[in-house]
């Protein structure tokens, strides 16, 4: 959190992608000066220019939850309860700030925390008035991933994205080569932070990386998030909780459930026989961490 804080800078230097198919007229845009709104964080985060050359990519990530990180399940803001209500509550947006009403901007939308105020005093009217058309446009896209979360030490290079391979001449901006992105600790910088307690308003989250590092790992596995949540580089990323019946199947493939039965007949007395029944359940954990988790 301490590297989003401090530079601010180099994360509001980032510009949206602009995908191109081979007309050089449509490269991207010189970068920006920072700007306060918040229709300026969505501008320079907006994923949707990535269609036009990672169409497969794109349709498979808006499928996710990725691409409403501050919706939940059944299309409800999640940030609305706590700005209502309790130490995050706020009756007046123009005096919110990122730091003391939206520590659940460290994972649910990083880009927020070193805008400046003002974009995330409309977030919080948005939010206030259940305005959801702006709210869905707020996500973890693909410059998040590939830009800001892509390296582990220091910052990100303006101007660079970041993938699997080095791609110099890439339309629009250059690829450089990060082999974090497959490892495992990608995923934990949100899935797995445990207590948040560099905000105002300290808040425990998401500790899936932490039982998957202290429980799976040690006890001999071998497979990464991407292994299970991104098989051949899906961006779908499931579980996606909004489809219930694809959810349910997950589930019952990473905890089967085996009972064992035994029927009997209790005769505390002579013509006194009472049916009586032990059932013994048994719940294993396939999926690698701690379920439910974030």
């Amino acid at each position: 959190m301490s590297r989003v804080l401090k530079s601010g800078a180099s994360v509001r230097a980032l510009i949206i992608i602009v995908c191109w198919t081979g007309v050089a007229s449509r490269s991207l845009a010189a970068p920006q000066a920072p700007k306060d709104g918040l229709a300026d964080l969505i501008a320079r985060y907006d994923s949707s220019s990535c269609r036009e050359c990672h169409e497969d990519i794109h349709q498979q990530w808006e499928r996710s939850h990725h691409a409403r990180s501050l919706m939940g399940m059944d299309d409800w803001i999640i940030m609305g309860p706590y700005l209502k209500g309790g130490p995050l509550a706020v009756k007046d947006p123009a005096k919110i700030s990122a730091a003391a009403n939206f520590p659940c901007a460290k994972c649910h939308l990083p880009q927020l925390l070193p805008a400046p105020d003002q974009a995330a005093a409309e977030l919080a009217a948005a939010v206030l008035a259940d305005d959801k058309a702006t709210v869905r446009k707020l996500n973890i896209g693909c410059v998040v991933c590939h830009g800001d979360k892509a390296v582990v030490h220091g910052r990100p290079e303006p101007g660079v994205l970041y993938g699997s391979r080095d791609i110099p001449d890439h339309p629009g901006r250059p690829v450089k080569r990060s082999p974090f992105l497959k490892s495992a600790l990608f995923c934990g910088q949100c899935h797995g932070l445990g207590p948040v307690l560099d905000f105002e308003n300290p808040i425990q989250c998401a500790t899936l990386y932490g039982s998957y590092l202290h429980g799976y790992i040690p006890s001999g596995g071998s497979q990464t998030c991407q292994d299970c949540h991104m098989p051949g580089a899906n961006h779908y990323m499931p579980p996606n909780f909004n489809n219930r019946p694809e959810t349910a199947e997950r589930l019952r493939q990473a905890l089967p459930l085996e009972v064992n039965v035994m029927a009997y007949r209790f005769q505390p007395k002579d013509g006194d026989f009472r049916p009586m029944m032990v059932v013994r359940t048994k719940i294993t954990n396939r999926a690698g961490h701690r379920i439910p988790d974030g």
